[in-house]
């Protein structure tokens, strides 16, 4: 299943978006693409589109089981315009958004499908689920110079922070149930990192609607679902374990030799279970049990 372009697939495939929850996973470079699919088909996605530049070559048994999509990822808003195109295509779906080398972890996610997550969500009225975008990074650089090493990875057990969003249409008040959040290694080289990226929030599990855009930052067009819980109780709430900052700071040239290594004393093992997560305060079950 392979399509010349976003145009092409809805114009040859839309009925694949009937069905969700569905998973667009766009492809930077080809590290750990294969087990970026892998991951997100195991959690029960129902439909999985892979943009892909033509130059890279797909896993043979990812063929016939995702939806590759020839793009250019570096062409200007390229990833909030195909969002939008398949929101627009996809009334009523939940749609889901993450790059190469980003794993999706939510609670009791080893035992539980991506569809039972989200039919308890939608029952408390939720239409969005907010993820924090936890760094990944290799302990040894020397051995892996490009920061990704899956059996030796390691997250900031600590160092994260959350901050009032303030609403520039409102006197800068703050917006009510939304905050930033940061800390990872966006926190620890923010000197590499422009102010606008350094957030780690991001809404990545929300249902398409008539109207409703992704906007640059990560947030939606709908406030309400910015927003980590409804007014009468906590939600639930989403991780996604990414080797992307990691990646970025290894390959710019501006960073590289500055970052002998990512572990500093707050460094620990990822473990590649949910359990971490929830006892690191990463995820919120809500009421979920």
């Amino acid at each position: 299943m392979h399509y010349t372009g976003l145009d092409d697939f809805l114009n040859q495939n839309k009925a694949a978006l009937t069905k969700g929850p569905v998973a667009l996973i766009f492809s930077e470079d080809d590290v750990e693409l294969d087990t970026t699919l892998r991951h997100h088909r195991h959690l029960g996605f129902k439909t999985v589109l892979a943009f892909v530049s033509p130059l890279w070559d797909m896993p043979p048994d990812l063929t016939d089981k995702v939806h590759r999509i020839d793009f250019d990822i570096r062409s200007e808003g390229a990833v909030p315009n195909a969002v939008n195109a398949v929101i627009a295509a996809a009334p009523g779906v939940w749609l889901y958004y993450c790059y190469n080398a980003e794993y999706l972890f939510y609670p009791f996610c080893e035992t539980r499908l991506i569809t039972e997550l989200l039919a308890f969500h939608t029952e408390e009225r939720r239409d969005a689920m907010l993820t924090y975008v936890v760094d990944l990074y290799a302990g040894d650089l020397d051995r892996c110079p490009n920061a990704v090493n899956l059996d030796d990875a390691h997250l900031d057990r600590s160092g994260y922070y959350a901050l009032a969003r303030n609403d520039p249409d409102n006197h800068n008040h703050p917006k009510e149930r939304q905050l930033n959040f940061y800390g990872g290694l966006r926190w620890r080289y923010e000197e590499h990192v422009p102010q606008a990226r350094r957030k780690i929030d991001r809404i990545s599990l929300f249902k398409a609607k008539p109207g409703l855009t992704l906007r640059d930052d990560h947030t939606l067009s709908d406030e309400e679902y910015n927003t980590y819980a409804c007014p009468w109780h906590n939600n639930l709430t989403a991780s996604i374990a990414s080797f992307r900052t990691a990646k970025a700071l290894k390959s710019n040239p501006g960073s590289t030799f500055d970052i002998r290594t990512f572990r500093w004393h707050n460094s620990t093992a990822f473990e590649w279970h949910s359990r971490q997560l929830l006892d690191l305060g990463l995820m919120e079950p809500g009421q979920w049990f």
